[in-house]
């Protein structure tokens, strides 16, 4: 086998190690973004520990079918960047949305949630969910409201009673 074949076959095996690892993919077309700009989202994307790249389409479709993720090879048209990320589901799809909010030029297409191939809109609402300690917070207040109502009705429960008594 030639070297370039096995090279080829070595970046098709790592984009499907990356497709089936990552608890959330987000493929974008950045056609439009200058170097500046780029360089920026990148940063953004680093910085929350997500993994950016660029990739052949042929690559990434022989990847995703490798995968198991054929239906993503629809939305693998034109230029193309991915957001891999192995820890946070909601990061990307959040960073990449609220970056195209500022930078129209930047267009989410697709994703894949959980091993599950999602449209833009699934990442989009996706992106607008609080993250996890928000929802965690949110929770733990939830599941505290009834015991701190209870505490104030049995306070003035006995405040009643002692001005009752007195």
């Amino acid at each position: 086998m030639s070297k370039v074949i096995e090279a080829k076959q070595a970046v098709v095996e790592e984009i499907s190690n990356k497709l089936k690892s990552a608890v959330s993919v987000v493929v974008v077309d950045y056609r439009g973004l200058n170097v500046s700009q780029v360089t920026e989202l990148r940063k953004q994307l680093r910085d929350a520990g997500i993994d950016f790249k660029v990739y052949k389409n042929s690559m990434t479709r022989r990847a995703a079918e490798s995968a198991g993720l054929e239906d993503l090879n629809e939305h693998l048209v034109g230029p193309n960047a991915i957001a891999f990320s192995t820890e946070d589901v909601v990061a990307p799809a959040k960073i990449l949305n609220d970056f195209a909010k500022k930078n129209d030029k930047l267009e989410i297409k697709a994703g894949v949630i959980e091993g599950l191939v999602s449209s833009a809109d699934d990442m989009k609402a996706l992106a607008e969910l609080p993250s996890r300690d928000g929802l965690l917070s949110m929770l733990l207040s939830v599941l505290q409201a009834p015991m701190r109502n209870f505490a104030l009705a049995t306070k003035a429960v006995a405040e009643q009673k002692e001005e009752q008594g007195a």
